[in-house]
């Protein structure tokens, strides 16, 4: 970790002195049940902003997760896991930063981009040439690569309830809410890929007798 410099003043002049000092990982500020947007603005934990960033937080983790085991299955689609995960940065910071207090500065830090959107497009479409077609209901299965995929797009599933009526009140961009969306097909999808690369067996749904 790199050391903070402070100037010590003396009757010499002024000389740099090291800063040994860690920062510590807690504020405090969250005691009382209250934390901050990116726009300043004091809100209850339990607010929707918070659960939504809550949400696309836990989404991030549980991409990680997945992601360590198409690492371990040599998968070749990892580094569209790193830029999704990264993305998720970037929505966080747009659902962070709520219209209503926002001045035009926060709003332009913090734009989501549409780009993200057709590389999801353009990767679904691209495992879907290979893919067999889809003719029955899946279960989540067909190995742990597949299924943390199919874990990780329930978990998406949930942020994009979450983040619809913050984008419907015009607090967030429309495109995260897309993003979401497009995210939970891909998901969906590069997890029938992993299973087919993989070998291994989806269970189909069976109405029990």
């Amino acid at each position: 970790m790199p050391h903070r410099i402070k100037v010590l003043k003396t009757g010499e002049g002024t000389k740099p002195i090291k800063d040994n000092r860690v920062p510590k990982i807690y504020t405090k500020t969250g005691d009382k049940g209250f934390s901050s947007t990116f726009t300043g603005e004091r809100r209850p934990k339990e607010d929707h902003i918070f659960e939504a960033l809550g949400n696309t937080d836990e989404l991030s983790s549980a991409i990680g997760l997945a992601r360590e085991f198409c690492l371990d299955k040599r998968h070749t689609f990892t580094h569209q896991l790193d830029k999704i995960q990264c993305v998720l940065q970037d929505v966080g910071s747009n659902i962070a930063t709520p219209r209503s207090s926002a001045r035009e500065s926060h709003i332009k830090r913090t734009k989501f981009i549409a780009q993200p959107i057709v590389d999801l497009e353009t990767w679904i479409d691209q495992f879907t040439e290979e893919l067999p077609p889809l003719t029955s209901f899946i279960l989540p299965s067909g190995g742990k690569s597949s299924a943390a995929l199919h874990l990780a797009r329930t978990v998406c599933r949930r942020a994009e309830r979450s983040v619809a009526p913050i984008v419907r009140s015009g607090e967030a961009d429309p495109d995260v809410a897309k993003f979401l969306n497009r995210l939970s097909d891909y998901l969906f999808t590069v997890a029938r890929y992993a299973s087919m690369k993989e070998g291994s067996e989806e269970k189909i749904y069976k109405r029990p007798e």
